[in-house]
């Protein structure tokens, strides 16, 4: 079994994992317990995928259209180009 430390837990959500535990009849170590395993139950799997950023972000976005953009030309500036004398 895994040992967990949490530190600077904010004193009012130590008082209610208190109360719940006490209206469990639990104690609080076992009420984190619980609430720990309860809520990586209901987070479902989460499987890495083999998609690159580029595809995920157009399949999530894809729904809102295509966007047209203007670029500016690189072919001129109005800065003056550097000297390295």
């Amino acid at each position: 079994m895994a040992t967990l430390t949490i530190r600077n837990l904010d004193e009012n959500v130590k008082r209610r994992l208190q109360v719940r535990a006490a209206l469990n009849g639990r104690s609080m170590e076992a009420e984190v317990r619980a609430s720990l395993a309860a809520s990586v139950e209901n987070a479902g799997t989460l499987e890495p995928t083999e998609e690159d950023l580029g595809t995920a972000l157009h399949r999530r976005f894809m729904a809102l259209g295509e966007a047209e953009f203007v670029l500016p030309s690189r072919d001129s500036s109005e800065r003056p180009l550097p000297t390295f004398d």
